[in-house]
């Protein structure tokens, strides 16, 4: 036998050592004697005692030991065809409108000049054939969960669509025997009781609002579109619903903001919602342009026949880029990570006590899925919310056209494999490559991966830890 692949090891305080299979998920903590023994059994010994056999039939159990590395290799491609077939879950990401209240400096959209002029917004008549589209997904795939995130461009600056989408599919799902969860990203400036009360009874999971730093830096990154700051309005916004349902606070951080996010956890800390809040989790900003800070990855445009690069509102016209994810916290946030920052970032906010992302159970992302979908506001189907608005990545409509076009794109996406690129890390069954927007952005090809390996190894060393402290305190639980 061998020791898997997937297998992870970090020393903990109290002399023995965290185990973590990253294939299944298993995790214990265990003697020194039981790693010699991992790695014996893995070099050809065998156990020599009833003891040791026990604990070799449990590592084999949980995945540590397998019959060789090529049985590992042929689990890991039956993982990644499960969350790619997986029919749990049909997830719409549904952009209602590229428009937005906010002027964000780092903003991909580029609609700054033209103050929302040309950006789309989703009709009434569009919605409804939305919802007739994803009934028939619904018919098709059968799931037990139908997840409706709204997105944008700021999503409630179309709330006739949102309440119209969560209205129709709440009854198409419950008529269904689905459960309906609905989800919400905004940058909160125009989240009111109302809208919350609203939503609630039609499925209401999460909202996810976008805090970028301490007061005056958030009030630089993120002011209005005439200058104004919008911190407090949004700080007040989410007292208000606090309790109503689940906020998670989310943060975009680069190298001249990153430093005012202590002071923002404290902040937040101070506030008599803070014990409301599901999930607190910071990550850098894409830059569209080089950036002179080590560690922070700029964003390079793809290039383009005409003049070699194309602008950046061209290559990322249409997501609001700076807060994908769903409304319940979990986020594709691992895209361009700063590591050191994140790392020390993640460590306040547990030490805070406020509920934050891991790091460590990122993916794989949505784009693997065959039953995760975005609409854009005109009807175009994307594989991930970072391709909307490029249409030569539209992956298909909801009108069911079929361009040759859109399934070039729908074939290449169907085709991923960016981890075939990675040999044999054992992070691959949680990243799969890394993102596959910021791959095709940054280096022109979706299959080459962008790694984050320090991350995830920083991530794994403070779940041991929490782990071997958790078993510690209570230690009849199980790891």
């Amino acid at each position: 036998m061998n020791a898997s692949l997937f297998n992870l090891r970090v020393p903990v305080e109290s002399g023995d050592v965290f185990l973590m299979n990253t294939l299944t998920d298993a995790q214990l903590v265990v003697s020194a004697d039981v790693v010699s023994l991992l790695d014996r059994v893995h070099n050809g010994g065998r156990p020599e005692t009833d003891e040791e056999r026990d604990a070799a039939t449990l590592l084999e159990q949980h995945g540590f030991l397998v019959d060789s590395h090529e049985a590992d290799r042929v689990a890991l491609a039956q993982y990644l065809d499960g969350v790619k077939r997986d029919t749990t879950e049909l997830h719409v990401t549904v952009l209602t409108t590229l428009q937005c209240n906010f002027a964000c400096d780092y903003c991909f959209q580029g609609d700054h000049g033209d103050y929302n002029e040309n950006a789309e917004r989703m009709s009434l008549e569009t919605a409804a054939r939305v919802a007739t589209w994803i009934e028939r997904e619904l018919d098709g795939v059968r799931p037990e969960r139908l997840v409706i995130t709204f997105f944008g461009g700021e999503p409630l600056l179309n709330l006739p669509v949102m309440y119209f989408l969560a209205e129709r599919l709440y009854r198409a799902a419950t008529e269904r025997k689905v459960r309906p969860v609905m989800n919400i990203i905004t940058n909160g400036l125009l989240l009111t009781p109302d809208v919350v009360d609203r939503m609630v009874p039609l499925g209401l999971n999460g909202i996810k609002i976008t805090l970028d730093g301490d007061r005056d830096v958030h009030n630089r990154m993120r002011p209005l579109r005439g200058g104004q700051g919008t911190f407090d309005r949004i700080v007040e916004n989410i007292r208000r619903v606090a309790g109503k349902c689940r906020i998670a606070v989310g943060g975009n951080f680069d190298e001249s903001s990153v430093d005012s996010f202590p002071a923002l956890l404290e902040f937040l800390k101070s506030q008599d919602f803070a014990d409301k809040l599901s999930r607190v989790f910071f990550k850098p900003i894409v830059r569209t342009e080089p950036v002179p800070a080590k560690g922070i990855i700029p964003l390079t445009p793809v290039s383009s026949s005409v003049s070699g690069k194309i602008a950046a509102k061209d290559a990322f016209k249409g997501t609001c880029m700076t807060s994908v994810g769903s409304g319940a916290g979990k986020a594709c946030d691992s895209c361009n990570v700063l590591d050191d920052k994140m790392t020390e970032l993640r460590a306040q906010t547990r030490r805070l006590g406020f509920p934050t992302h891991d790091g460590v159970h990122n993916g794989p992302c949505h784009v693997h899925q065959q039953h995760a979908h975005t609409i854009g506001p005109e009807g175009s189907l994307y594989a991930c919310p970072g391709f909307t608005g490029q249409l030569a990545m539209s992956t298909g409509h909801i009108d069911g056209r079929r361009d040759a076009w859109r399934e070039s794109a729908l074939d290449r996406f169907n085709r991923l494999h960016p981890w075939k690129e990675c040999g044999d890390c054992a992070f691959i069954p949680v990243c799969a490559g890394g993102c596959i927007a910021a791959s095709y952005s940054q280096l022109g090809d979706m299959n080459t991966p962008t790694c984050h390996k320090q991350t995830f190894e920083s991530a794994v060393v403070t779940l041991a830890h929490d782990v071997a402290r958790r078993q510690a305190d209570s230690p009849n639980v199980a790891a």
